[in-house]
C-alpha cells in the first residue's frame, strides 16, 4: 500500500507541494487533501501516515508522534492568512464576542493568548464556520485562516485586520510555528526507508519551489481571484524551515498554552531519524 500523505488544501502549502508535482513524486503516494482540522483528525485516527498537523496537536499527542526536521508552516512576523477581523478596534472588545473558525486548532489558541496577554481583554469565544458574513452576525470579531482570510486581506472593505503572526512577533519577539510535519512513531520504526524517501521529496520540493515563487504565483493567479503580485508577496511571508529559532518560538507557544490551561504538559520536540541529501 502506498504511504498516505496529508496535504493542507490552502494556498499556504502550494509552494511546498509544487515541486512534488514537478518531480512526479505524487505518483508514489496517496495524497489526502483537507483543512488543518480535518487532517488532524485523519492523522490521529491512523488514516494518514505522514501529514502536516497543527502545532498544538503535536503538543497534545507527542508520545506517539515524531517530527520531520526542516518542515513547518511558520512566519517571522506577518503571515497574512491568519487574521482576526474586527468591526472596531480590538482594544475595545472587552466583554464582547469573538468567533473562532473551526478549521484551525493552533490559531484558536494563539488568538486567546494574544487577546489576553497583549490586549488584556476578557471576551466570550464562540465557534464559527469559515464565513465572515455569518460570523459577524453573532460576534464583533472573527478569526479566519487560509484562503478565506486571504480573500478579506485582498479586499478588506473597511474592516480592521489583525495579523496574528505580526501580533505574536510584537508580543514575544519570536517566530511562530502554525503547523508541523509529523509521522507516527510506528511508521518511522517499521518503514524508515519509505519515510526517508518521503522526507527527501519534501525537502527537494521546498528547495525547488523557493527558487520559483514568482513563477508559482503567476501560474496560481490564472485560477485564483488574487493577482500574481499579491500571491508572490504572500508566498514570501511564509516560512517552511524548522531551525533553532522556530523551535524556540514553538516551545514558547506551548509554554503560554500551558500557562493558560490549554495543555497539561510541554513536550520535548522529538525528530524522526531522516537525513537531508541536498
Amino acid at each position: 500500500m502506498r504511504p498516505r500523505i496529508g496535504h493542507i488544501q490552502y494556498l499556504n502549502c502550494l509552494p511546498l507541494y509544487y515541486g512534488l508535482i514537478n518531480n512526479k513524486a505524487l505518483f508514489h503516494v496517496d495524497l489526502v487533501k483537507g483543512t488543518p482540522t480535518e487532517l488532524n483528525r485523519l492523522f490521529l485516527d491512523n488514516k494518514l501516515d505522514v501529514s502536516p498537523i497543527s502545532a498544538i496537536e503535536y503538543c497534545l499527542n507527542a508520545g506517539r508522534l515524531m517530527l520531520l526536521p526542516d518542515l513547518t508552516v511558520s512566519s517571522d512576523g506577518e503571515v497574512k492568512s491568519i487574521l482576526l477581523i474586527c468591526r472596531e478596534p480590538l482594544k475595545k472588545l472587552n466583554g464582547k464576542k469573538i468567533a473562532l473558525t473551526t478549521n484551525s486548532a493552533t490559531s484558536r489558541i494563539l488568538t486567546k493568548i494574544i487577546v489576553k496577554e497583549k490586549y488584556n481583554l476578557d471576551v466570550k469565544y464562540i465557534d464559527a464556520k469559515p464565513s465572515l458574513t455569518e460570523a459577524l452576525k453573532e460576534a464583533e470579531a472573527v478569526l479566519l485562516i487560509g484562503d478565506e482570510a486571504l480573500k478579506i486581506l485582498y479586499n478588506p472593505e473597511g474592516l480592521l485586520l489583525y495579523d496574528l503572526g505580526r501580533e505574536w512577533k510584537e508580543l514575544t519577539g519570536k517566530k511562530m510555528v502554525y503547523a508541523v510535519w509529523a509521522v507516527h512513531r510506528e511508521f518511522a520504526k517499521t518503514k524508515p526507508e519509505v519515510l526517508q524517501k518521503i522526507y527527501s521529496n519534501f525537502i527537494s520540493s521546498m528547495l525547488y519551489s523557493s527558487k520559483k515563487l514568482n513563477k508559482i504565483a503567476k501560474e496560481c493567479a490564472k485560477w485564483e481571484i488574487f493577482d500574481a503580485e499579491f500571491l508572490f508577496d504572500y508566498f514570501k511571508s511564509l516560512h517552511f524551515e524548522f531551525g533553532a529559532a522556530y523551535q524556540e518560538g514553538m516551545k514558547l507557544f506551548f509554554e503560554k498554552a500551558g500557562k493558560h490551561g490549554f495543555i497539561k504538559k510541554v513536550p520535548e520536540l522529538v525528530f524522526a531519524e531522516v537525513k537531508r541529501d541536498d
